[in-house]
């Protein structure tokens, strides 16, 4: 893997991201590897019964192959495939991009390595697309009820935005979180080293909006490659009277579009109706379960999606 320590397009294209979720996130890696010269593709992959699936985890907004640049990556994953269907009899990967092809290769190798592969649609994408745009551009183009919202409410609030590491706004973050609606943090170590790790890179970028100094809503995004990437958001009840999250969405947008210059915002995955006020583009993710159909195991799962398919044509 450390071959394929590039630079990536995505945190979760990394191999420190890949650590941390062995290290921190306690999975168990299998990397798949396929060499050619001088070039080499990899699936990172663990271990789920008998089952291989992605390495990866609920931070993860996608999960896709690695390969050098200028591999032929289809030759190097049919040869991938071909060596994994010796161990296993099942692999269920997740959540694919298909904008770079990537569910389109994998799936087109397996099945040349005599794998049947199901590909079904898992998830959405959501994302901005700004060609060119300025931060007011943009604003202009938001619906009237937010613009009008920005307009009474982003006097009441202070607003930081971190691109180091800082203890204490890191403090706030957690503060923040662990009051608000959200579920608890599944893994606040891993969380918090990633958030260390970017920052060390100078691509954390860490908001707080706060009111006569309480912290009242956090975000964490990283910019990279020209997508600002929106990992975690949560406020705590006080703020909704202020808009202090939308305030702060405001205030992150206007940082990544007008002083990082990022080409797309990209809102990770789930449908959440609030997403539709920033971003304008979906984007599908898909899953594709890849079955040997010479092991009797396989059999019942084949059959299911067959039935499926002749439903689906009547």
């Amino acid at each position: 893997m450390q071959a394929l320590d590039l630079a990536s397009a995505a945190p979760f294209d990394r191999v420190e991201w890949f650590t941390l979720l062995e290290e921190e996130g306690g999975l168990r890696p299998f990397i798949a590897l396929a060499a050619e010269g001088s070039h080499a593709a990899a699936l990172p992959l663990m271990q789920q019964g008998g089952t291989l699936v992605p390495l990866a985890n609920w931070y993860s907004f996608l999960w896709r192959p690695l390969a050098t640049p200028g591999a032929n990556q289809p030759a190097l994953l049919e040869a991938i495939a071909r060596d994994l269907s010796t161990k296993n009899s099942r692999m269920v990967l997740w959540p694919l991009p298909d904008e770079d092809r990537s569910a389109t290769m994998l799936a087109a190798a397996f099945r040349a390595a005599g794998w049947v592969v199901i590909r079904q649609e898992c998830d959405t994408n959501h994302i901005l697309r700004l060609s060119g745009r300025s931060y007011q551009a943009y604003l202009a183009s938001r619906p009237g009820p937010l613009r009008t919202t920005l307009k009474r409410k982003a006097k009441k609030l202070e607003v930081e935005i971190h691109s180091a590491f800082d203890p204490a706004a890191w403090g706030a973050y957690q503060e923040i979180y662990s009051a608000s609606w959200k579920p608890a943090e599944g893994k606040p170590a891993m969380l918090r080293r990633f958030a260390e790790q970017e920052g060390a890179a100078g691509r954390l970028r860490l908001g707080i909006a706060r009111h006569e100094g309480r912290p009242l809503a956090a975000q964490f995004w990283t910019v990279e490659a020209g997508t600002a990437f929106i990992h975690k958001l949560a406020h705590v009840e006080e703020a909704v009277p202020l808009s202090a999250g939308t305030v702060l969405t405001a205030a992150l947008f206007e940082r990544v579009i007008d002083t990082d210059q990022v080409e797309i915002v990209d809102f990770g995955t789930g449908n959440d109706p609030y997403k539709n006020m920033w971003m304008e583009e979906t984007r599908k993710r898909y899953r594709l379960e890849c079955l040997r159909p010479g092991n009797p195991a396989c059999w019942p799962r084949l059959v299911r999606a067959g039935l499926r398919k002749l439903l689906r044509r009547n």
